[in-house]
C-alpha cells in the first residue's frame, strides 16, 4: 500500500502546479494550495495552514517572459526569492515539520552560449535571472539546514498541451507566421510536463534523492530545432524569422530569455536511473499539439 502524503504547494494554481495537483489526487494524497494571501502571514500563520504537510512544493514565480522595469524585477525577485525564505521559516515553525522540501529554479542559472552544462558546472550566468536563481536556491538550500530533504529542479521551458510557452506559440505558427528568434540557433533545453509530474513523484518516493537536478530532456535542441517541431507538427510553415531589435523594443531586457539560450544535460537524473517519457523535441512537440 502506496503511502499516504499531504503536500502543500505554492503555485499551485498555475500550468506545472495544476497539473502535479491533479496526479497527486491521483496518487489519493492530499494538496494544500498556497496562495499569496497566505504569503502576507507572518510564518507562525503560514505554518498553521500548512500543519500536517509532510511534502512542500514551491512552484511560485510571476511570469518571466514580460516586460523587466525595475518594478517588474523586483516582482520576479518577490515572488520567487522572498516567497521561498517564507516557506522556509513557516516550516521551522510547525510543531512536525516537513520530511521533504522540494523547490523551482531555472537553467537561466547557466550562462548563454555554446557551452553545454550540467549540475557539475558551476559557472553561472551573471545577469539578472543568473542572480535570481542564485538568491533563490540559497533560500530553498537553507530548508536542508533545518533537516528537511531539499531537492531543487532547475526547470527547462515547460512544452504541455494547456499552458506553457507552447500555447503562447500556437496562434502565430497556426496562421503560418511562426518562425524562429533571430537566426535561431541559440540552445534551447526543454522538458515535457509528463516528465515533470514522474519526476516530482520519484522524488518523493525515493529518499535519495536530494540537492540540485536539471530537469531538461536529456536531448536539447535550438530555437530552429523547436520552431522546425512545431511547424511539422501543425503542418504548417515556419520560416518567419522575430528579428532580435523587436523582441528588444517589446520586453526591454526581457528579451534576453528568448533571445538567448542554455544547453543543459539532465545529469543527475539519468545518473540516479530516471528515465524520460518525452525526449525527443518531435514526439513531444506532436504529443502536446495532437
Amino acid at each position: 500500500m502506496s503511502i499516504q502524503h499531504t503536500i502543500a504547494m505554492s503555485g499551485a494554481s498555475g500550468f506545472v502546479g495544476s497539473r502535479l495537483k491533479k496526479a497527486f489526487h491521483k496518487q489519493g494524497w492530499e494538496v494544500i494550495p498556497l496562495g499569496r494571501n497566505d504569503f502576507q502571514l507572518s510564518p507562525e500563520g503560514l505554518g498553521e495552514i500548512m500543519k500536517g504537510a509532510d511534502i512542500i512544493i514551491n512552484l511560485a514565480g510571476a511570469p518571466i517572459i514580460e516586460r523587466w522595469t525595475e518594478e517588474y524585477k523586483k516582482i520576479l525577485y518577490e515572488s520567487r526569492v522572498s516567497v521561498t525564505k517564507k516557506l522556509v521559516q513557516a516550516c521551522s515553525t510547525m510543531e512536525t515539520g516537513p520530511a521533504l522540501f522540494v523547490s523551482t529554479s531555472a537553467v537561466g542559472y547557466y550562462a548563454s552560449g555554446d557551452v553545454t552544462h550540467t549540475e557539475d558546472d558551476h559557472v553561472q550566468s551573471d545577469d539578472f535571472l543568473g542572480h535570481l536563481t542564485r538568491d533563490w536556491e540559497k533560500e530553498a538550500l537553507s530548508a536542508a539546514d533545518k533537516g528537511m530533504r531539499t531537492v531543487i529542479f532547475r526547470f527547462g521551458v515547460v512544452l504541455g498541451s494547456d499552458g506553457g510557452a507552447l500555447k503562447q506559440m500556437l496562434t502565430p505558427f497556426k496562421l503560418g507566421m511562426g518562425g524562429t528568434v533571430g537566426d535561431g540557433s541559440q540552445g534551447f533545453s526543454w522538458v515535457h510536463i509528463d516528465d515533470i509530474i514522474r519526476a516530482h513523484e520519484k522524488v518523493i518516493e525515493d529518499t535519495s534523492f536530494k540537492g540540485i537536478y536539471n530537469l531538461t530532456s536529456p536531448n536539447p535542441t535550438t530555437n530552429r530545432g523547436l520552431t522546425e517541431a512545431l511547424g511539422k507538427a501543425l503542418g504548417r510553415p515556419a520560416f518567419m524569422r522575430v528579428p532580435k531589435f523587436v523582441l528588444r523594443m517589446q520586453l526591454g531586457e526581457g528579451a534576453h530569455v528568448l533571445m538567448e539560450g542554455q544547453t543543459v544535460l539532465p545529469k543527475r537524473l539519468l545518473d540516479s536511473g530516471f528515465t524520460f517519457s518525452h525526449p525527443d523535441i518531435e514526439e513531444a512537440v506532436k504529443d502536446c499539439v495532437s
